[in-house]
């Protein structure tokens, strides 16, 4: 288990690398709880967009975390995903 700090002052936004493999890693991060606390809706949301950007383990995942989520959880987490794909 990670144990050090993150320096988020000298840390990039996920816009400027976000590829494939960057959008897994949050997906991992928010359904683990390895940064905080575990969220589905926002790990849906990453790994939505990582299969978006090529990562094809990402769909299997996603899949696993909405049979766990209810319906309108799993439409919040693509609104979302649809929303950073808007703004990015």
């Amino acid at each position: 288990m990670f144990q050090g700090t993150i320096d988020i002052a000298a840390a990039l936004p996920v816009e400027i690398c976000a590829n494939g493999d960057t959008l897994f890693d949050l997906g991992m991060m928010f359904s683990t709880g390895r940064g905080g606390e575990v969220d589905f809706v926002a790990a849906h949301k990453w790994f939505n967009l990582a299969a978006l950007k090529g990562r094809v383990d990402a769909i299997a995942l996603r899949r696993e975390l909405a049979e766990q989520m209810s319906e309108s959880e799993v439409a919040l987490a693509q609104r979302e995903a649809r929303a950073w794909m808007m703004a990015h």
